[in-house]
């Protein structure tokens, strides 16, 4: 008998196609995420005064963490790990309470209280089966909605020339021409592209735009040129120590980040798989998740998270191959223990990173919209999801508007319209009376119903009146 022929689909979770086929498509990934995966450590290490050394190593063992739990929730161990198509690693959206917490207690404190709320992100994970039902696609939806939009700042500020808006050069002209000519070679190799090329758009744009930066002098390799080739990781570089408000604000922010975890499976589960998030999945995910994130205190990398622009690629290519996934989780894993490598990746300017992943982010807000209309748009759903996004990109907003609240709010809360909006969809969800499209269409009905008969005893009355009135004057004039 011949042998079965091995599954090399790209469109397939368990495909394996070819390491030159698989490549293009891995590389993306990694574009896409290594500025993310590298500033939160920048900027903390900043916050905290860390020195030269310490910067680097916070930098090398977080792109080192990134591939570690990305292949984890790819294979799994037990009943830890996804086992989805979707990238993990540290997360930018612990940055604000990062801050908050690291300017008080410094790098230790950070470390003691992202143990603990990695353990309390375990917890919800296996908990997650039995509450599932609190998380319908209006939640999910609307927090997955707000995901993509609120990644738009970021791809601006990269297309204008940094993700810091007081950077030099920022919003040069060159900056936008590098950015505009990224994005236009993405449009047009996915649209009118064919085969790895369609499916390769955002490395297609990023060489293309790599290449004009390297033409304008945008390029610097000093970075490189510094860096070390090896660098292995050791136990416990840095002391834990455990503060009970620093506690509070990252358990709040670990909970809050397994809600955005839940809507970034299920925007790549229905964007690149055509459909739902299994709750298997979900608890694996939740608990693989708050697994790295306890173990990455112990050798000093920042908690992780899923990747929301990686997700936005599943769903705008639908590969979903684990090898493909897997190939990007072992460069990552490769750049950890090679400062080299790492650095050599970092020289991509962050016009070229913004004009590629502006896309990214727009198909993450669809996959949201895809979510939202999954469930019916009742009028207590569009209350849900419309209230939701006032408050949390209000607020993101006008950030001054909460500076009068506690420190410990306004760290949980701002610049992180995620959260308001996950606190505001979850809260409503279970408050508010849940009515359907057909009880909405009914009760309608029977108001019409109710107002046609009132002003037919009105119109009844009147007519009565105006007979009686007739009749009288009727009378009158016979009298006369």
């Amino acid at each position: 008998m011949p042998k079965q022929q091995a599954n090399r689909s790209i469109f397939d979770f368990h495909g394996r196609p070819s390491v030159a086929k698989a490549l293009p498509l891995s590389l993306q990934h990694v574009l896409a995420m290594i500025a993310g995966v590298i500033t939160p450590p920048i900027i903390v290490a900043g916050v905290v005064g860390a020195s030269v050394e310490e910067r680097l190593l916070l930098i090398q063992i977080a792109v080192l963490a990134s591939g570690v739990s990305t292949l984890f929730q790819l294979y799994g161990a037990w009943k830890f790990g996804a086992r989805l198509p979707a990238i993990f690693g540290v997360g930018f959206a612990y940055v604000p309470t990062l801050v908050a917490v690291g300017g008080q207690y410094g790098l230790a404190g950070i470390f003691g209280a992202q143990l603990i709320g990695g353990i309390c992100m375990m917890v919800v994970g296996y908990f997650i089966q039995y509450i599932r039902h609190l998380f319908p696609p209006v939640v999910a939806g609307t927090v997955v909605l707000v995901i993509g939009l609120s990644l738009y700042d970021i791809a601006v500020r990269y297309m204008a020339g940094s993700g810091n808006v007081e950077a030099p050069g920022f919003g040069e002209p060159l900056n936008w021409l590098v950015a505009l000519v990224t994005l236009a070679t993405v449009l047009v190799a996915s649209q009118f592209g064919r085969g790895v090329v369609k499916l390769s758009a955002i490395i297609v744009g990023i060489v293309v735009g790599y290449a004009l930066s390297l033409l304008l002098g945008m390029v610097s390799f000093a970075a490189v040129a510094d860096a070390g080739w090896v660098a292995v990781p050791r136990f416990m570089p840095f002391t834990l120590e455990f503060h009970t408000s620093a506690i509070i604000a990252m358990v709040i922010i670990c909970v809050i980040n397994s809600v955005q975890t839940i809507g970034d499976l299920s925007a790549t589960t229905v964007g690149g798989m055509n459909r739902e998030l299994r709750t298997r999945e979900l608890t694996g995910g939740l608990l693989g998740n708050g697994l790295t994130t306890t173990l990455s205190a112990f050798f000093g990398a920042l908690p992780t998270a899923t990747f929301s622009q990686n997700v936005g690629i599943v769903a705008m290519t639908r590969v979903i191959s684990r090898f493909v996934l897997a190939l990007a989780g072992g460069f990552m894993l490769l750049a950890g223990f090679s400062p080299k490598f790492g650095a050599l990746v970092t020289t991509i300017p962050y016009p070229v990173l913004g004009g590629a992943t502006v896309i990214v982010f727009g198909m993450i807000t669809m996959t949201g919209i895809k979510l939202l209309i999954k469930d019916e748009l009742s009028a207590r759903n569009m209350t849900i999801v419309g209230l939701s996004l006032a408050l949390s990109l209000g607020i993101a907003q006008v950030p001054e508007a909460i500076a009068q609240l506690p420190e410990w709010i306004q760290s949980m809360i701002g610049g992180a319209p995620i959260v308001v909006a996950a606190i505001t969809a979850f809260t409503l969800n279970l408050v508010l009376p849940r009515v359907s499209l057909a009880d909405e269409e009914r009760e309608r009905e029977r108001m019409a119903c109710a107002e046609g008969k009132s002003n037919r005893t009105t119109q009844d009355r009147e007519g009565v009146t105006y007979s009686h009135r007739q009749e009288g004057s009727a009378g009158q004039a016979s009298n006369s």
